[in-house]
């Protein structure tokens, strides 16, 4: 079931620069969807119109069954929105950061259920700290504070991670599996290959402003991961044998190595493949397999795209 419908949206920026071409897209409720693309590929612009801080030069969202458009208010209040600049108030503190964010969207005074927020960030020991003096870690959460405080159904982080050290990045994957597990749809936008292929249900690849793709994560490795088989000669051979004919192997400069890349849903044909060599008389000094990552398939696409 879908709590976001995304339908030929596009923005065209006055100088005429295109900066999202039309994307159609269904965010499926209590997933974990991550936008991946170089900078400037135009996911900000996309999660900006998403939660209608942009205006689109055409199309349609629908959050929540509230068209962001014609029911703002209501569509509004089921985003939270992590942005990626480190904008909060520096003078204030932690608890009345999140106290004032949760007023603005008309919510009841509810210490209790703010208190549980800052605990599952780790933030409740720093509730009466000015935000001036926390780190820039804690800053971020803070923001992820603010966008809980109204208890949105869906959850925005754009660049969640961006400029945080290795183990605060680890502690945020964390938390936000955790937010999965609470029910709340996550989008998160990232350059970071890993950060989505940790994390993420669905990847959609973003370049340009065209969406490439969208699929789930395993469905992509499995249709677009290929495998390759690389056999090491003993010594150097003139060509590839009529024999091993059948067999797309790639003869490298140096004529020692024999390669062979087949997709990941084929199965290695290495004992057919041995035998033929041994037939021929072909020794191999070294045999080694290897698949293509998450990164080799985002490269390529965006390649292609480019």
């Amino acid at each position: 079931m879908s709590i976001v419908t995304i339908s030929g949206v596009t923005k065209t920026y006055a100088g005429g620069f295109v900066a999202l071409k039309p994307i159609d897209l269904e965010i499926r409720r209590g997933e974990i969807l991550a936008l991946l693309g170089p900078n400037g590929a135009g996911k900000t612009t996309l999660i900006n119109i998403i939660c209608g801080i942009v205006t689109p030069t055409s199309g349609r969202v629908v959050v929540d069954g509230h068209d962001i458009a014609r029911d703002f208010r209501r569509a509004r209040a089921a985003i939270g929105l992590v942005p990626q600049e480190l904008s909060t108030d520096a003078f204030e503190t932690v608890w009345a950061t999140v106290r004032f964010s949760r007023g603005l969207f008309g919510k009841r005074k509810d210490p209790e259920y703010l208190e549980r927020t800052l605990r599952a960030l780790t933030l409740w020991d720093k509730r009466d700290s000015k935000i001036m003096t926390l780190s820039g870690g804690m800053k971020r959460r803070v923001l992820i504070a603010k966008a809980l405080s109204h208890q949105p159904s869906i959850l925005f982080l754009d660049e969640p991670t961006a400029g945080v050290d290795v183990e605060l990045r680890h502690e945020m994957w964390s938390m936000v599996r955790r937010l999965r597990d609470s029910g709340v749809t996550i989008i998160l936008t990232t350059h970071y290959i890993q950060e989505a292929q940790e994390m993420a249900d669905r990847i959609g690849v973003i370049s340009k402003g065209e969406l490439l793709l969208v699929d789930d994560k395993a469905a992509l490795m499995r249709k677009l991961g290929k495998r390759t088989l690389v056999v090491e000669l003993a010594s150097p051979l003139d060509r590839v044998p009529d024999a091993l004919a059948s067999y797309p192997l790639a003869l490298d400069d140096a004529r020692r190595t024999l390669t062979l890349t087949f997709d990941t849903q084929t199965r290695a044909p290495l004992g057919s493949l041995l035998g033929e060599l041994a037939r021929a008389g072909i020794e191999i000094a070294d045999i080694r397999t290897s698949e293509t990552s998450l990164e080799d398939i985002f490269v390529e696409l965006v390649k292609e795209a480019a």
